[in-house]
């Protein structure tokens, strides 16, 4: 068991994120643990885990050998369209400095 104490001070590894999204309940997708990037919340919705947009898209043409358009695809149908209950990750575009 994860005491949340230690994790508001420790620097929160993708290791300790899964380990709190299994005890809570939170949804995790398969083969895209390196794109979570944290756990995200909202006034009054559930703690629910956070993933990396782009890091989603590059693991689908890295591990699946998608072009970046049927990575884009695949990943606007089957993985953000996909609602699956109030545990549904979000996903975050992160913005970049130029």
């Amino acid at each position: 068991m994860v005491d949340r104490k230690l994790v508001i001070m420790i620097e929160m590894s993708r290791e300790i994120v899964h380990e709190i999204a299994e005890e809570e309940g939170m949804l995790l997708l398969d083969d895209f643990d390196e794109a979570i990037i944290g756990l995200a919340s909202r006034s009054g919705d559930n703690t629910v885990v956070a993933y990396s947009i782009d890091g989603i898209i590059q693991i689908l043409m890295d591990k699946f050998g998608k072009s970046y358009a049927e990575a884009l695809e695949h990943y606007s149908f089957s993985i953000e369209g996909k609602y699956m209950g109030d545990m549904t990750p979000m996903f975050i575009r992160l913005i970049s400095e130029i």
